[in-house]
């Protein structure tokens, strides 16, 4: 008995076994074939990432750019990585990649929201996952923290640190040509009663 579980556990989760995962409202993600868990986002993430995206999206269909989508989505990276991140943005030239159910291969864009509970898995799990993808460009907003930390694909085809806000600041990407995103607009407000 001993031996049929050390079997299990050092046996990688596929694409297959993520999709028997329950939907109990919190996000099941594979990286290398293990299974991660995150509570539901709080309010203070939902509000910077509705900000968030309807910003990029108007962007996006003014110049007909291609399609900005939100989570849940499924973005199968390979059969035993499989992410739900935040937001995505897939550029015309790789929309093929979005498929009914999922999106089969890395969107240009990822932006990841930090919480607490998902501060180690997108710092560092998730920022090596997708530069060994090829993702152009990784953004990670900290609500709690109000900082914004910028990575794109570098000179050795990894995603490396091009800039990091506090507060404020103004961002711009190639991928959004023309728009400079007001980092203090995207930041919510506190609600009443939040620590």
């Amino acid at each position: 008995m001993g031996m049929a579980l050390e079997e299990v556990a050092a046996t990688k989760l596929t694409y297959e076994d993520y999709l028997l995962f329950p939907e109990d409202g919190r996000r099941h993600e594979l990286i290398g074939g293990e299974h991660y868990v995150t509570p539901a986002p709080t309010t203070r993430h939902q509000r910077l990432l509705a900000r968030l995206f309807r910003v990029l999206n108007e962007q996006v269909e003014k110049y007909t750019l291609g399609e900005v989508l939100f989570a849940p989505v499924d973005v199968v990276l390979s059969p035993e990585d499989v992410v739900q991140p935040d937001l995505i943005f897939l550029s015309n030239s790789r929309r093929q990649r979005l498929t009914a159910k999922n999106i089969q291969g890395a969107p240009d864009l990822v932006v990841e929201v930090i919480s607490d509970a998902s501060r180690r898995l997108d710092k560092k799990l998730k920022r090596a996952l997708y530069s060994r993808y090829d993702v152009r460009e990784y953004w990670l907003f900290d609500p709690e923290l109000r900082i914004a930390e910028i990575y794109r694909r570098g000179g050795e085809n990894h995603l490396v640190k091009v800039a990091e806000y506090e507060d404020t600041g103004e961002l711009t990407s190639t991928l959004f040509p023309g728009l400079t995103l007001d980092l203090a607009s995207l930041w919510p407000p506190e609600l009443e009663g939040s620590a």
